[in-house]
């Protein structure tokens, strides 16, 4: 939560921490207690998930609809060959090649609430999973109080007002360049931000940088999208995936958000 935490009472943030930790132990990848654990370890057998995670799982399919295949919760695996450390170690053909075969949303049998994910597959939510924290969050904590407030996890935040005095939010981009300082700074009194980019998560070797955000139809890094793209919208939900969705689309990022009728800041 952004502002001034010490004069926001200590259960309003111990609300907002407990929420955070729930979804962290139900949803990450790196948790071997969770629902995701439990469903990539199914080795191909039918898995019965709540309706907390169904939704989640709707909504996965839904973006890998709308994407046309290019936003996947299945290529997590991809991650086996590609280390995004800032290092030089790019995969090799092949090596991308041999991960193919357990890319693809379209090969998961998701029958609610029954999901059947292939041997050898996985999932992995992280890719909505933080904004989805922020918007549950703040959903928790307007139950709670009256007063306006902002919940950011790491950069993607969401504010159900202005701050006191009817003062606007202040949140700085960060920069793609080697900065401490800010490449702009945004003004908002309600709605959430959402950022996507390759600032930090990232390969270069042989004067190429290569992004994190792979395309699971090909296995290799898109090319051609900018550094950087920061959304405005609605909830976090909604801005996140537009970012990421821009991203994906490689150089024709910006056409397709002012198609989408988004309020975003692009950097290259």
């Amino acid at each position: 939560m952004d502002g001034d935490d010490s004069r926001l009472p200590a259960h309003l943030v111990r609300i907002a921490s407990r929420e955070a930790w729930r979804i962290e132990a139900k949803f990450s990848r790196y948790r071997n207690d969770g629902i995701i654990s439990r469903i990539n370890g199914s080795g191909g057998r039918p898995v019965e998930v709540d309706e907390e995670t169904a939704r989640l799982l709707d909504f996965a399919a839904e973006c890998f609809r709308l994407s046309g295949g290019r936003f996947d919760v299945t290529s997590g695996v991809l991650r086996r060959v590609w280390k995004f450390d800032g290092g030089d170690a790019v995969p090799t053909p092949s090596q991308v090649e041999a991960c193919l075969p357990f890319v693809g949303w379209e090969r998961i049998r998701w029958e609610p609430p029954v999901i059947v994910v292939p041997e050898g597959m996985e999932i992995d939510l992280g890719g909505i999973g933080k904004e989805y924290a922020v918007d549950r969050t703040l959903g928790l904590l307007k139950t709670e109080t009256s007063e306006d407030v902002l919940v950011n996890f790491g950069g993607d935040m969401h504010a159900s007002g202005p701050r006191r005095g009817d003062v606007p939010w202040r949140v700085g981009v960060e920069s793609i360049e080697k900065s401490v300082e800010a490449a702009r700074e945004i003004e908002i009194r309600r709605g959430a931000i959402a950022t996507s980019g390759d600032t930090r998560r990232f390969l270069e070797k042989d004067g190429v940088r290569y992004s994190h955000v792979l395309d699971p139809r090909t296995g290799w890094p898109i090319v051609g999208a900018p550094r950087s793209i920061t959304v405005l919208g609605g909830n976090c939900t909604e801005a996140g995936l537009l970012a990421t969705l821009g991203l994906l689309q490689g150089p024709a990022a910006e056409e397709f958000l002012d198609g989408e009728g988004a309020r975003y800041w692009s950097m290259r």
